[in-house]
């Protein structure tokens, strides 16, 4: 990568991918709101739909193949992190919502290495806020529903059994890291993860057929076979962070809900 630093310092054409990389015009017109990452998001969710529906259309003994992949990822999200998360008691009626969020924020991710798709909509930060915000919602108000609203924030803020002088401190902490850090780090956690991802993937494609093609030489073929060969060996560990991302959104929304419903919050 030193070599593409040095010649883009020097004016030799190689442009490094940035944030620029992550705009596009829309689709039918240039100023349409219809963009790429909007169109990932649509198909993202009639795969999701459609994946279920398969599964659940004609479920038998035996499953076939649509049932049984499924039936896998619904057993994966209930036994993995529903009911670990939740407890058994509530965690089965969360099941259908989890598994649905864990399978779409997965395939939002995946459209990254997906060829001629290439990128990931979780990568835009208005996708990851949008479902942080949904969790927010479903957590204060199961918290508000079962303990009541004054309950709710005195346990939260005010937890028994800590010297009073303490709470000065500690309740403010308390309710700024519920409220309002908790929907924040949710979404910037995926954000980052998938914009990073994509990022480094971008500059060793880029960099590698810069070297090969405009770069040249001996110095130019080696660096950017390296560079090709790099890009192949991350595509596969992005996939690996893509969907362990998936499943720690997932988690942290199911550990936060099963906080709110615990008998003590």
């Amino acid at each position: 990568m030193s070599i593409l630093l040095a010649a883009s310092a020097e004016g030799d054409g190689f442009v490094s991918p940035g944030p620029k990389d992550f705009e596009f015009p829309g689709i039918f017109s240039p100023d349409s709101w219809f963009t790429k990452p909007i169109l990932i998001v649509i198909v993202a969710a009639l795969l999701v739909g459609v994946l279920f529906y398969l599964a659940a259309r004609r479920a038998s003994v035996v499953p076939s193949k649509g049932q049984f992949a499924g039936e896998s990822l619904y057993g994966f999200v209930r036994n993995d992190i529903a009911l670990d998360a939740i407890g058994h008691r509530d965690g089965m009626r969360f099941v259908p919502y989890l598994a649905t969020l864990f399978s779409f924020i997965a395939v939002m991710n995946i459209a990254g290495i997906i060829p001629l798709v290439q990128f990931p909509a979780s990568s835009r930060i208005a996708f990851p806020l949008v479902l942080a915000v949904i969790a927010w919602v479903i957590y204060l108000y199961l918290g508000i529903k079962k303990h009541g609203f004054v309950k709710y924030f005195k346990d939260m803020m005010f937890p028994a059994g800590i010297p009073w002088p303490v709470y000065i401190l500690l309740a403010p902490i308390e309710f700024f890291s519920t409220v309002i850090v908790r929907p924040l780090t949710l979404t910037l956690r995926l954000t980052f993860n998938m914009f990073a991802g994509h990022l480094v993937l971008l500059l060793f494609v880029l960099g590698g057929e810069y070297l090969l093609v405009d770069y040249g030489g001996a110095v130019g073929i080696v660096a950017g076979s390296v560079s090709i060969f790099g890009s192949i060996v991350l595509t596969f560990f992005e996939g690996f962070v893509q969907l362990l991302q998936a499943y720690v959104f997932t988690l942290l929304t199911a550990l936060y809900i099963g906080g709110a419903l615990a008998d003590e919050h």
